[in-house]
């Protein structure tokens, strides 16, 4: 065998077409019975390609630079144009985050695994990898147990989030053994816990748009929800590594207010008013005034809009977590994603110690890394 690809999620499937295309005899091998299911997820409520910004906003966001030539390499405008040649125009929505028209993934997953059996590619569904025979890669497979002696491998085995899709980390031990460093894995892009007194049972499901999200030195704008869990959403994903890591989370209700102004204008109002009720005339959602009556007793109103502080339990399970961050450390791999202790084995994807904010900048990532490893391994 020429070329092992280890996962059919975007990152392996990206490394496959570079490697055919450089004329390899390529073969993927699937745990799952169907290829990129964590992709088909992820592009159910949208799938979002890209992010469509200045290339140094857009590297700062992974906060790993050296990942900068691989991103150089495959960043937003070649993730537009390589969704075009496969029949799926995009567009730019008023956040730059970029779309396919069809906004689904199963579209252009179909015309992507078309074109890779189109040059040569075999998919084998259902073949999972079990760690080393040897000098061979064992696999369990419909067929029973499988050995396979390749040229070159490249692994996208994926994070550790999500992992009744794919994701589950089996692979760490097998690769320690082997001398890779693995950063342990954390949970990403995920929401936290709260545990809420039996009044804001009534907001469960609800939104609170239009807020801003403080955690340290972080300000992130974006929509979040209320769960019966905690909170959860895009703009708690985007603060969630330093909120993780320690950092007190906050809310500013009125980000477009100055905190005086609100201050006056609570002032004018009748002493005599509930405080809820004089919320509410400031301009406040249901959700963002039983939220404010939740973790604001003792605190100065007007403060309050401004810098909510939120009491949190702790983040989601990993299992819970859109992403994952940890992985094979930078150090365990060459500049080509080789690792070091295995030549000829190469990584890509959510199995690399890199994180991002959902935004379209995980997906980039995935693609860019498994290019990147695909074209290495080809060489």
């Amino acid at each position: 065998m020429d070329a092992l690809v280890i996962g059919a999620g975007p990152a392996g499937l990206m490394a496959a077409e570079e490697l055919a295309a450089a004329g390899r005899q390529v073969v993927i091998c699937e745990a799952k019975p169907s290829a990129g299911r964590k992709f088909l997820m992820a592009g159910k409520s949208g799938l979002n390609v890209t992010k469509d910004e200045g290339s140094a906003a857009f590297l700062a966001a992974y906060g790993a630079a050296w990942l900068e030539p691989i991103l150089r390499d495959f960043g937003p405008d070649q993730v537009k144009a390589w969704c075009r040649a496969l029949g799926q125009d995009v567009f730019t929505g008023s956040s730059g985050r970029v779309f396919p028209v069809a906004m689904k993934a199963s579209p252009l997953l179909r015309a992507w695994l078309s074109r890779l059996g189109s040059a040569g590619v075999e998919l084998r569904l259902r073949w999972r990898w079990m760690g080393f025979q040897g000098d061979g890669w064992q696999f369990d497979t419909p067929q029973g147990a499988r050995v396979l002696h390749p040229r070159v491998v490249v692994l996208a085995l994926g994070g550790a989030s999500w992992p009744r899709l794919g994701s589950d980390a089996a692979w760490v031990p097998w690769l320690r053994d082997k001398g890779v460093e693995i950063a342990p894995f954390l949970p990403a892009n995920m929401g936290f816990g709260v545990d809420w007194s039996p009044h804001m049972s009534r907001h469960f499901g609800q939104p609170v748009k239009g807020a801003m999200l403080l955690a340290d030195d972080l300000r992130e704008r974006g929509e979040f929800v209320i769960s019966s869990r905690g909170i959860e959403g895009g703009g708690v994903y985007a603060v969630s590594a330093p909120v993780r890591d320690g950092a007190a989370l906050a809310v500013d209700f009125l980000p477009d207010v100055d905190g005086a102004a609100i201050a006056a204008r609570l002032a004018r109002m009748k002493p005599g008013e509930t405080l809820a009720n004089r919320l509410r005339k400031l301009g406040l959602s249901p959700a963002a005034v039983a939220l404010i009556m939740e973790f604001g007793r003792g605190i100065d109103p007007g403060r309050a809009v401004k810098a909510l502080p939120l009491r949190l339990t702790g983040p989601r399970p990993i299992a819970e977590a859109i992403s994952s961050a940890g992985g094979a450390t930078q150090a365990a791999l060459t500049e080509s994603l080789e690792l070091r202790a295995l030549p000829g084995v190469f990584a890509c994807g959510e199995m690399l110690d890199w994180e991002a904010p959902t935004g379209g900048y995980l997906l980039t990532g995935c693609w860019a890394t498994g290019r990147w490893a695909g074209r290495a391994a080809a060489r």
